[in-house]
């Protein structure tokens, strides 16, 4: 045996403690779940939100750190669980870098959000895309070459873009794709 045998790898991340219960699912169910799926072992302090997450293999453990940060920021644990896949990722859009005042803050968050949540979920349907609004972030997962056009597209809207227009682009963007996988 190698010394590599035994070695292990291990990160510690925080989330927000009402997030916490939805880590752990049902009598811990979910933590049991992706505990076994990614091969790691995973600690949770319930009260400060620390999430301690230890394993053997790197890439497993990687996966189980996205997959516990996005159930952190708002994302249903089977979105999240997407993040299994190899052409799946994750990216974080900080709303601070687009408000200044916490009433900006609300706003452009509402912006994207739209009303009844239908500005976002035509993002999602256009870019085959999960979003999350969550406190000062915005998440995004999908496939790797999905999500470069939901995050211009959210991106446009924290600007002030006009939806229509941001909505226009989207649907070039895919009839780009389409045409491209044609000919490919």
């Amino acid at each position: 045996m190698t010394s590599t045998d035994f070695e292990e790898f291990a990160y510690e991340l925080k989330i927000p403690k009402d997030r916490v219960a939805v880590l752990i699912g049902v009598k811990g169910g979910l933590k049991r779940q992706l505990e076994h799926t990614t091969k790691t072992k995973i600690q949770i302090d319930s009260h400060e939100g620390d999430v301690t997450i230890s394993g053997k293999d790197a890439l497993l453990l990687y996966s189980c750190r996205e997959i516990v940060r996005a159930i952190g920021r708002g994302f249903n644990p089977d979105v999240a669980m997407q993040l299994l896949k190899g052409d799946y990722g994750i990216e974080f859009i900080n709303l601070q870098d687009y408000a200044r005042t916490p009433n900006e803050m609300e706003r452009i968050r509402g912006r994207v959000i739209g009303e009844g949540g239908k500005s976002r979920r035509t993002i999602e349907e256009l870019t085959f895309t999960n979003i999350s609004v969550y406190g000062k972030t915005i998440g995004i997962i999908g496939r790797l070459d999905h999500i470069p056009n939901a995050r211009k597209a959210v991106e446009a809207l924290l600007s002030g873009r006009k939806h229509g227009t941001v909505y226009k682009m989207l649907e070039r963007k895919r009839k780009d794709m389409r045409l491209q996988a044609q000919t490919e």
